[in-house]
This record gives C-alpha cells, structure tokens and sequence, in this order.
C-alpha cells in the first residue's frame, strides 16, 4: 500500500511540476506550443531588479575560474573568466527580497577598456516568473553608465524571448571588485 501512495505522489508531483505555468515542456507539448505560433500574440515583459556581484567576501558569488599567463600585466586584466551564480534582487541592499539567480561566466575580453564577454541566464526563483529564464550574451563595458545586452532567449514564460537588458552600475568597489548592478529588462516572447 505504501508503494501505491508513494507511486501516486511521484506521479502527481511530475505532473504538477512538469506542467508550471500551464506549459508541457515534454517534446511533443513543445511542438504542440510552436504549432499555434503563427496564432500567438507577441507581449512586452518589463522588469526592474538588482544583480549583487561579489567577488571577495566570505561567501563570494563570482569565482575566477581562469586567467592568462599575462592577465595581471594587462590594464584590463584580459583573460581573467569567472563564474557567477549572483542574487537578483528587489531593491539595492544585499538582504533586499532575492527574486533569482544571474548564473553564467563573464570574462575580461578587451585589451582597450575594461569590457565583459557575459553570457548568463537569469532564473527566476521567485513570483510569476518562477522556473522561467531569460538568456543573456553582450558586450559589458562596466565603466559606461549605461550598458545594453540583447536577450538571446528564454525558457518557460520567456520561450522565444528577444529583447535588451539595460545595466547601470548602483554601487562598485575598485578595491574588492564587488558590485551591486540595476538592470532594466525590456523582453518580446510569446
């Protein structure tokens, strides 16, 4: 009898989670869902949030995970890479209401300024968007006030999403190289 309820549970559990915000993410929903693409209507999605970036702390949330021989030669620190997994939040303050996750690599690639390759997603943890991602590759001049990445994709709400992720620099320390980042998200899906 046990093995029956428990059964049951895992079934409805897979059901449950396998169908977040009314979409089937099995292949044959998937092609379900693009079937009716030619039907949908476009939307415009705007989002406002914090992206806290710290590189030296106890518990840091970017990891350099490779550097060139000449990296701390160079003005720019080219070929330094790290890997973030940085909380998105609410408002400005590190204890503000975490509404995701910025997961992804950004690397020093420019021997003229300090420029960013980023390519990250944001996961959503939090509200409606919960499970949902938003795909992110750009250039990050991070010395610039304002910076604009495309939005390449997206998952789940986001499917098919393109759009501009707009980053402003809230607060940085040259010294520790931590940051705390206001990003304005403008994104088109379906």
């Amino acid at each position: 009898m046990e093995k029956i309820l428990l059964l049951a549970f895992l079934f409805l559990a897979i059901t449950i989670l396998g169908s977040s915000h009314g979409l089937d993410q099995s292949p044959k929903g998937v092609d379900k869902w693009f079937k009716k693409l030619p039907h949908a209507k476009l939307k415009m999605t705007k989002l406002h949030f914090y992206f806290h970036d710290t590189v030296t702390a106890k518990n840091p949330s970017a990891i350099q995970i490779a550097q060139a021989n000449s990296t701390f030669q160079s003005p720019t620190l080219f070929g330094l890479v790290r890997m973030m997994d940085n909380p998105l939040t609410v408002k400005p303050e590190p204890n503000s209401k975490e509404i995701g996750r910025a997961q992804g690599i950004y690397g020093f690639a420019s021997f003229e300024d300090i420029g960013l390759l980023m390519t990250l997603n944001l996961v959503f943890t939090d509200g409606k968007y919960n499970g949902s991602t938003l795909s992110i590759l750009g250039h990050n001049q991070i010395f610039h006030e304002y910076r604009e990445m495309p939005i390449v994709g997206g998952s789940r709400v986001f499917r098919q999403a393109k759009g501009i992720a707009t980053a402003k620099t809230y607060s940085g320390d040259n010294t520790t190289q931590n940051a705390i980042v206001e990003y304005h998200v403008v994104i088109l899906h379906y």
